[in-house]
């Protein structure tokens, strides 16, 4: 993944769960439509044998149309499966391990929330992009929202790439579009009735 230079990339998140015999063909079809730097693999299953189906399944997608593929959270199945790399949610805590790991080729990414510290700590530990969110109001987590200052500061300060995630609306992302890196994409199409379609229109806010 590289930063953006004149408009934000998009960054696909999978469903917490999802339908092999559909879902592919869902995201194969958003690949297609529209450009995408990065898929990642979100399922919430803990089932490693349901986990390394979806990422074969997937990974057939993506790599067939040289789209990096990152996992959430398993640092292990990274190489096992042929992954391009992983999310990690823990702020800057397993960075430098992981890194250490998986060695300087693979894309590792961390979730910060709404940290500054947590998102400087993990540039400096070799995070190859920092993701904050939710950008939206969410009912989920514990209320706290990454706000556009936030974006602003680290676009102004910070050289490492920067993902905005979570309950985005198109309003919010015409208003963050000058600020970030990356746009991290996931519920806010697949429950649409043509993900694709719903994919393409965010875009279009997105260049707006």
């Amino acid at each position: 993944m590289s930063d953006a230079q004149d408009h934000p990339q998009l960054y696909l998140i999978s469903p917490s769960e999802f339908d092999l015999s559909t879902y592919p063909a869902q995201l194969a079809a958003c690949l297609d439509s529209t450009e995408v730097a990065c898929v990642r693999l979100a399922l919430g299953s803990t089932d490693e044998a349901r986990i390394a189906k979806a990422a074969d399944a997937l990974r057939e997608v993506t790599h067939e149309r040289d789209v990096a593929l990152v996992i959430d959270s398993h640092i292990m199945l990274v190489e096992r499966l042929g992954l391009d790399g992983v999310h990690l949610t823990d702020g800057a805590r397993t960075i430098k391990k992981v890194r250490k790991d998986l060695g300087d080729d693979a894309i590792v990414g961390s979730f910060c929330g709404n940290s500054r510290h947590d998102g400087m700590t993990a540039g400096e530990l070799g995070a190859d992009y920092v993701s904050f969110g939710p950008i939206g109001t969410s009912p989920l987590g514990d209320g706290r929202q990454a706000e556009l200052e936030l974006f602003e500061w680290w676009s102004m300060m910070i050289e490492v790439p920067v993902v905005a995630e979570g309950a985005l609306t198109a309003d919010l992302i015409r208003a963050l579009s000058p600020h970030t890196d990356f746009f991290g994409i996931g519920d806010e199409i697949w429950s649409a009735e043509t993900p694709a379609k719903a994919l393409s229109d965010l875009r279009h806010a997105m260049l707006g």
